[in-house]
């Protein structure tokens, strides 16, 4: 009868400590390079959001103007007081008022919408020509962008 020989000192396969913990580390390594690029795509997302409204509010304003053309040269002026006169006035406003109360919701949209949000217009009268209006809009973003400026130039 044959005798079977047995190994006295089996090899069992597997991985050791030491691999497992370099396994780790490399992946450790990886995810704090993911979670770097999500962050960096938060930050991206919501300064394209800013720029966004700001965008819009800068063309919201060019309407206004373009609609109120009786009263586009008031443009120029100050806005209304607290909105003084400018709530349920309706069809009552004057031109030059309706101009007074359009800056006055802008400015207060620009405010609201945009992080220390200030908007500015400023006009100047063509000789001859069109007038030119320049809207401008400046926040600030957080975290490393910093302050923002946006500006419009439009004709009328």
């Amino acid at each position: 009868m044959k005798q079977l020989h047995r190994h006295s000192s089996p090899r069992v396969a597997g991985f050791t400590l030491v691999e497992s913990l370099v396994a780790m580390v490399v992946i450790s390594v990886g995810m704090l390079g993911i979670a770097a690029m999500y962050v960096e795509g938060l930050r991206a997302g919501r300064t394209s959001i800013y720029r966004t409204v700001a965008v819009d509010l800068a063309a919201d304003m060019a309407d206004r103007i373009r609609a109120n053309t009786a009263g586009q040269a008031a443009y120029a002026g100050a806005a209304a007081a607290n909105g003084a006169g400018c709530v349920n006035a309706g069809a009552n406003l004057s031109a030059a008022a309706q101009a007074a109360c359009d800056l006055f919701f802008w400015q207060q949209q620009v405010t609201a919408l945009l992080p220390a949000g200030v908007g500015v217009l400023t006009f100047a009268a063509g000789a001859g020509g069109p007038n030119v209006y320049t809207i401008t809009l400046d926040w600030n973003e957080p975290g490393a962008n910093g302050a923002l400026e946006y500006a419009l130039t439009v004709q009328m």
